[in-house]
């Protein structure tokens, strides 16, 4: 019965959000990709909204729920009936009451079983796609018939797109490439790889007053050239996204200056690589968001990167969603995570892999969240940079908060809405 249900509401709102696109006919920007995504919607939104009226996904409604919320411009009612009946109203005022609609819409796309994107591009078609990482291994694998069934999924968005509109993508992808190279879209590039388009180069921490605040490159667009920072995180995978959105604004004219200046009042997402301070002057690199082999990966090696770190410690969770590549990939990063790290905290059942890979010699393990979040509190030292991350449901934002200097902080994490905190 609540299967059946969740049918009915889910064809509800896709016929609201259908007749409204096809009311007010915004450009539909469409993200897509394995990593990355709500960093890149959010930079990409930042840099539109310079010239055009912008709505962009909230945080990352990016399934056939998400997005019909952002078409509509509303938010979760999750279950509170009245919030429901709201949102009818409000759709309902879109389509027969004047309105000053957005013209361009950023939309965030997702994927966790085969057709959900799909479904999606029944209710919107896009004019410009942007696509992020397609891992060799992707997160949700576990759902479809192999790895490539799940990147030609994300990858289809694209595939929609009229000739000669916008598709960028990241010029050192191994896939992202070639599977271009099947549409008649106008290909721009970007990344780190000479060819891309946007090209950024000499990737390093940003440093202020001796203390790590974010990231900075140089940046080249043609015969143009600049510096690109990204403040409040940490990880060369968080200039991609504003690497991407400098793409988009060379599709739409908007110059390199003027795009720079608009990527000033981006920040990365809650729970993306995010700097905080933690207990007993340590810093924690909070990337609690979710996790995915290519993810981790990457988290480690800004970890290891980490300058003037008296210790670093990985917190990693479960890797969750990776089926029959679960302990394989699992073992590789404990691998991974032993040589960039001195100390490993595993947590959950999956995680005792990590144990495995390097040996038991650095490594403690947990059940859950909960539990280590008590262990931590008391390990952590003057000096020592923390990396967190781990899949949704492992729930790892629970550890940084535990970990916080200052308990106001929790505001700045992931999950902190009322309904989430409510959940085991």
């Amino acid at each position: 019965m609540k299967n059946f249900l969740k049918s009915i509401v889910a064809i509800v709102l896709w016929l609201f959000a259908r007749a409204v696109v096809r009311r007010y006919r915004p450009h539909i920007v469409m993200v897509t990709g394995s990593v990355g995504k709500t960093s890149t919607k959010d930079a990409v939104a930042a840099v539109l909204a310079a010239r055009f009226f912008v709505r962009k996904s909230e945080k990352s409604f990016n399934s056939e729920f998400g997005v019909p919320f952002t078409i509509l411009g509303v938010g979760n009612p999750w279950g509170n009936p009245l919030a429901w009946i709201a949102l009818v109203k409000s759709a309902i005022a879109l389509l027969i009451l004047p309105n000053h609609y957005p013209n361009m819409l950023v939309l965030e796309t997702g994927a966790d079983r085969s057709g959900d994107l799909a479904r999606i591009l029944r209710i919107a078609t896009p004019d410009t796609v942007v696509v992020t990482r397609l891992p060799e291994i992707p997160v949700h694998v576990e759902a479809y018939a192999s790895p490539e069934a799940v990147r030609e999924e994300e990858f289809s968005p694209a595939y929609a797109l009229p000739p000669t509109a916008p598709l960028i993508i990241p010029a050192d992808d191994p896939y992202a490439p070639d599977m271009a190279m099947r549409t008649q879209a106008h290909v721009i590039s970007y990344g780190v790889a000479d060819d891309a388009a946007v090209r950024i180069s000499n990737a390093d921490f940003y440093e202020y007053e001796g203390n790590v605040v974010g990231m900075r490159a140089d940046v080249f667009v043609g015969d143009e050239q600049g510096s690109l920072c990204v403040r409040g995180s940490v990880g060369k995978t968080q200039l991609l996204p504003a690497a991407a959105a400098l793409a988009v604004a060379r599709a739409f004219l908007i110059p390199l200056p003027e795009a720079l200046g608009a990527l000033e009042n981006y920040e990365p997402p809650p729970g993306r690589g995010r700097l905080l301070a933690g207990k007993n002057n340590s810093i924690i690199i909070d990337d609690s968001y979710n996790a995915s082999p290519a993810a981790v990966e990457e988290a480690l090696a800004t970890l290891r990167a980490f300058p003037r770190a008296r210790r670093r410690i990985a917190v990693l969770g479960d890797m969750l969603e990776l089926g029959r590549y679960s302990v394989m990939e699992h073992e590789h990063i404990g691998t991974v995570a032993d040589a960039a790290a001195d100390l490993i905290v595993a947590v959950g059942i999956r995680a005792r892999a990590f144990a495995h890979a390097s040996g038991d010699s650095n490594v403690l393990s947990f059940d859950n969240s909960r539990a280590a979040s008590l262990a931590l509190a008391d390990i952590v030292r003057a000096g020592d940079v923390i990396l967190v991350k781990g899949s949704q449901s492992i729930r790892t934002e629970r550890i940084v908060e535990a970990l916080l200097a200052n308990s106001a902080d929790a505001s700045r994490l992931v999950r902190q809405e009322k309904k989430w905190k409510q959940k085991a």
